[in-house]
């Protein structure tokens, strides 16, 4: 929760100089539809160490660029922007780098992913979107955040050159899960303007229950469920019933003490077609409480 109260003087923080080589996004056009992704990003560490999770991103990475159609723009919810009063868009033209956790090791403090803004874009964004809550226009954040490590962990895998400009969309976190899928719904139309929309959190998110060092097969009994019947309704096409996980009995309270990693895979699933055949991938658990699950449509 430390998102919400601002991070511009953060320490660790770095404003990347933009290319001149490279003007700025300054308006979508019309495309074939992208992808939508979950992502299960677990650990930071994931980042910079030479395991199967960050293998699966790096070749991730590559296939999508393979397919010959470029996106315009990523747009990342991350599980670590948390705002209250209403949902805000990056609009700083050269977003920094925020590390956003302690206790790690000096080379993930240096990690950078310098991948440009889109400010206009954004601004056009932010009237085209409307607030669940109150239809009101989202707003633009000119320069408090900018790519956490939900976001930036797995960018940097997957798009090493971080030039594919990226835009952060907050979540407000004291509205309902209904209303963070209802404005996934919206993110839709943007996939045949361009834009890759990235979720980032995880299925299973328990820090509490972690057990370090176990195997990518090991997992509570809860877990297992929760991420079981997760997979069960994105398979079945009834993505709607994510919306419901608050009420899946006493698993749903030990799968997320609180709900910030959970709600990325709505705004996923709210701009994923229920027609479209989903993609699982890194479908392991890391310390045997946070499900690295993830997926793909389109």
């Amino acid at each position: 929760m430390a998102a919400l109260a601002g991070l511009a003087t953060l320490p660790g923080v770095f404003m990347s100089p933009l290319s001149e080589a490279a003007p700025l996004l300054e308006a979508l056009r019309p495309s074939p539809r992208m992808p939508v992704l979950f992502v299960g990003h677990g650990s930071p560490m994931n980042a910079i160490e030479d395991n199967a999770w960050r293998r699966t991103w790096q070749d991730m990475g590559a296939e999508l660029l393979a397919r010959g159609q470029r996106p315009q723009l990523i747009l990342c919810v991350s599980a670590h922007w948390l705002t209250r009063g209403g949902w805000q868009l990056t609009g700083m033209a050269a977003p920094r780098t925020i590390h956003d956790f302690g206790g790690f090791p000096r080379e993930l403090f240096e990690q950078q992913y310098p991948a440009p803004g889109a400010p206009q874009v954004a601004r056009s964004l932010a009237q085209e979107l409307r607030s669940p809550a109150t239809a009101r226009a989202l707003e633009v954040d000119a320069g408090a955040w900018g790519l956490d490590h939900g976001t930036w962990s797995v960018l940097k895998p997957m798009f090493p050159a971080a030039d594919i400009p990226v835009l952060q969309l907050s979540m407000d976190y004291a509205r309902p899960a209904a209303e963070h899928y209802a404005l996934g719904q919206q993110l839709r139309a943007l996939r045949e303007r361009g834009v890759l929309i990235v979720g980032s959190g995880n299925v299973v998110h328990n820090l509490r229950a972690a057990r370090r060092g176990t195997g990518i097969n090991a997992a509570y009994e809860w877990a297992n469920e929760f991420d079981f019947k997760v997979q069960e309704l994105v398979k079945a096409g009834r993505l709607d019933a994510l919306v419901a996980f608050q009420q899946w009995g006493p698993m749903a309270p030990l799968a997320h003490p609180t709900h910030e990693h959970y709600l990325p895979l709505l705004y996923a699933a709210g701009a994923a077609l229920p027609t479209e055949m989903p993609r699982f991938f890194n479908t392991g658990f890391q310390s045997a409480s946070i499900s690295m699950r993830s997926m793909l449509w389109g």
